[in-house]
């Protein structure tokens, strides 16, 4: 992190986040903000409860306020979000609000932060599929752009992505705060024996004779027929290969995954992995089958090759770079493109040179300095255009 000192007697800067994905990729922001000597405000809502603040613990971190609002739905998270975080920006009256990527938590804080006439920035601006999926983070993303002053695009795609909705000022080219992330933790697992041993901890018993196949799926979109899709071809798969799935504790991901992956010999369902654990994970596997957006980002900065469990993705870059490949949910389809790359030793070096399309680990600094800057009014539009112009991109 950067270490430009200076005195900053000014309001914070406020963090609003609850899911274990912003907890890692705000952290590199608040950890430079506080060498800084700038004061960061971290907000949790609820939404992600005990992992976010495992996540935050692991970088050293802790919110200041935690609303402790949990509800079983995006538009109940929002509802219920939306008048406890105005309030406490009225009364914070923080230089900026912060929010990060395309969750409920942020769309409620940017919502919450224009209608308390604060200035907002976004994180990870500016990814698009191009079509309406996935829903709801798809829609929260283009939401948030109308309302926000400063877009922190993490790639130059991301950059265009917004100009092409009609936003042109404040669009900022960082890389993504999640690279940073990773490789802070990959720096800390190689130089603390305690973590990395804690770390490995988590890992034990899983036999070492055949590669390590990581599973993530998470995704609202790959429920139903789609989940078990994916099921079927990790229980096809793992007759050659140790099959390692960190099981998400959402009842519509969890319950299925039991039922058809439990016991099952060469399956490893595990509870949700501490961060460090998780990079400690991702470095000793072969492949990685993931619906998730922030594995997508990591694994080609460690030259993990990746699978991606979709039919399009808003981080084109990593398959762009020959480290990922789409290949949805079906289950011939997985079975066959995981066996090709396990298989063809040809296949898995060229997926496996490291690469870094989203970033080189400096994003968080970029954003900061411009966070930094002396401010003026806010420049963005009022409620009734935000909304306006939302509608209309939707």
């Amino acid at each position: 992190m950067a270490a430009d000192h200076q005195d900053f007697a000014i309001s914070p800067i406020m963090f609003v986040a609850g899911t274990r994905p912003e907890a890692i990729k705000l952290a590199p922001l608040i950890l430079d903000l506080q060498v800084r000597g700038a004061q960061p405000l971290v907000v949790a809502t609820g939404q992600h409860r005990d992992m976010f603040d495992e996540t935050l613990a692991g970088f050293g971190l802790q919110a200041d306020r935690d609303l402790g609002v949990m509800a079983p739905s995006p538009g109940g998270q929002v509802g219920q979000l939306l008048p406890v975080l105005a309030d406490v920006i009225r009364c914070e009256r923080p230089a900026w609000v912060v929010v990060q990527g395309d969750t409920s938590s942020a769309v409620a804080g940017a919502l919450a932060a224009r209608y308390a006439g604060a200035a907002l920035a976004h994180v990870e601006a500016g990814l698009r599929t191009g079509t309406h999926d996935p829903h709801p983070e798809e829609m929260h993303r283009k939401l948030v752009a109308q309302m926000a002053d400063l877009h922190f695009a993490p790639t130059a795609a991301a950059a265009a992505a917004l100009r092409a909705e009609g936003i042109t000022g404040g669009i900022h080219i960082t890389g993504n705060s999640g690279i940073d992330a990773l490789l802070l933790m990959q720096a800390r697992l190689a130089g603390d024996a305690a973590l990395a041993q804690t770390a490995a901890a988590a890992l034990a018993g899983i036999p070492r004779g055949r590669p390590w196949v990581l599973a993530t799926i998470h995704r609202r979109e790959n429920r139903g027929r789609a989940l078990a899709g994916i099921l079927d071809a990790l229980a096809e798969l793992a007759t050659e290969a140790e099959i390692i799935l960190p099981v998400h504790p959402g009842p519509a991901i969890r319950g299925p995954v039991l039922a058809r992956l439990g016991g099952r010999a060469g399956v490893h369902l595990l509870p949700p992995l501490p961060y460090a654990s998780f990079v400690a994970l991702m470095l000793q596997s072969a492949l990685v089958l993931t619906d998730s957006g922030g594995v997508q980002e990591e694994s080609p900065a460690i030259g993990l090759p990746c699978l991606v469990l979709r039919d399009g993705t808003e981080r084109p870059e990593g398959v762009a770079s020959g480290n990922a490949q789409l290949v949805g949910c079906e289950t011939a389809a997985v079975v066959a493109a995981a066996r090709a790359v396990l298989r063809d030793g040809a296949l898995w070096a060229r997926m496996a040179r490291p690469a870094l399309p989203y970033g080189n680990g400096s994003a968080a600094a970029a954003i900061n300095r411009e966070l930094l800057r002396p401010t003026g009014k806010s420049s963005a539009q009022s409620p009734e255009n935000w909304l306006r112009s939302a509608v209309h991109h939707r």
